[in-house]
């Protein structure tokens, strides 16, 4: 990546394994976990694939990115349709690899329009620091796509503390995507997404910030989906918690809302009123561009525009903090053993 002040870089496209794919759609939260029972294999006949083929052919993605004037994505599995959270911890680990290897294929192909992300099989945390071996030093995967939580545990729980280290210590990058809401009752009326992954990047961020991560490991990225949800508009209340509950501060030596700034936040909100609030809030420097590609506007970028940024702040947004993000996880991946089987 070369005159990356240039750039227009999208933290936040999708793509799919076709094989991994077709074991996982139809447990997930996209097809109400078989519910809405959906076709696991479409073919260029069938009505999925247009956009199916968007998330399986890097040149069809690259295609688009042109059009819409995208230099650089970095590419995460779509985990809404291809989590690997009912796995057992073995079949997770099988199928989080062949997802990881094509995420990977797509990078050597296009070294210069990717960069990819890597997945983890979290039901076993040896397992999941094995596959985070292998995807840093052998795949070159320089990201971390986590969910909002596995098993009921949330990301700042000590389960995690391995993982965090581990990321912490290799200079890694982490984005938080929830692999959807698991209560049957968010599947009315599409609540899963409509609300559901702004609950659980919520949850996860209060998780994270209450559970002493953030000053256990200070310095890790983490870039929120979604501009993190609800936390960003609604932190007055668990400051309030300070005075008000005060045992919620046992772990933490701030207040929450002086932890917003260790995120980072993409900008998939579809409304440049929410984008303005992180501005005034946490900062411009802490925010993102991210498309939601395939499933987001046709021009996303004119989310932007509408925000009335300045030329300098605009750049930052859709290009530089990226770049910098991304450049900074080469760093102390090559020679390291995290542990695992």
């Amino acid at each position: 990546m070369t005159g990356a002040a240039q750039l227009i870089i999208d933290f936040h496209a999708h793509v799919l394994h076709p094989a991994v794919y077709a074991r996982t759609i139809n447990r997930n939260v996209v097809s109400g976990f078989g519910a809405r029972a959906m076709e696991e294999r479409p073919t260029p006949d069938s009505p999925r694939w247009p956009l199916f083929s968007k998330m399986i052919i890097a040149e069809v993605q690259i295609a688009d990115m042109d059009a819409r004037g995208i230099s650089h994505a970095v590419i995460a599995t779509s985990t809404v349709s291809q989590s690997t959270f009912f796995a057992d911890a073995g079949l997770a680990a099988e199928l989080d690899r062949q997802a990881n290897e094509g995420i990977a294929g797509w990078v050597r192909a296009h070294p210069t329009r990717f960069t990819g992300t890597c997945t983890l099989p979290l039901q076993d945390m040896q397992r999941a620091l094995a596959e985070l071996d292998y995807a840093t030093r052998t795949l070159g995967l320089r990201i971390v796509n986590l969910p909002a939580a596995i098993g009921g545990k949330y990301l700042g729980e000590a389960y995690f503390e391995p993982l965090w280290d581990a990321i912490s210590r290799l200079g890694l990058v982490a984005i938080i995507h929830p692999d959807g809401i698991k209560d049957p009752a968010f599947q009315v009326h599409s609540l899963w997404n409509a609300i559901g992954q702004g609950i659980e990047e919520t949850r996860a961020m209060a998780s994270l910030i209450y559970e002493g991560m953030l000053d256990r490991h200070p310095d890790v990225g983490i870039v929120m989906a979604h501009a993190g949800g609800y936390l960003p508009t609604y932190i007055a209340r668990l400051d309030r918690n300070a005075t008000a509950h005060p045992v919620s501060m046992r772990n933490i030596s701030r207040k929450p809302s002086e932890y917003l700034r260790n995120f980072y936040y993409d900008t998939v909100t579809y409304d440049p009123f929410v984008i303005d609030i992180v501005r005034q809030r946490i900062g411009a420097d802490r925010i993102v561009f991210g498309s939601d590609y395939p499933f987001g506007d046709d021009d996303p970028l004119a989310l932007i525009g509408a925000c009335n940024f300045d030329p300098a702040t605009y750049a930052a947004i859709t290009g530089t903090t990226a770049a910098r993000l991304i450049a900074g996880t080469t760093q102390k991946i090559s020679g390291q053993n995290l542990g695992g089987e």
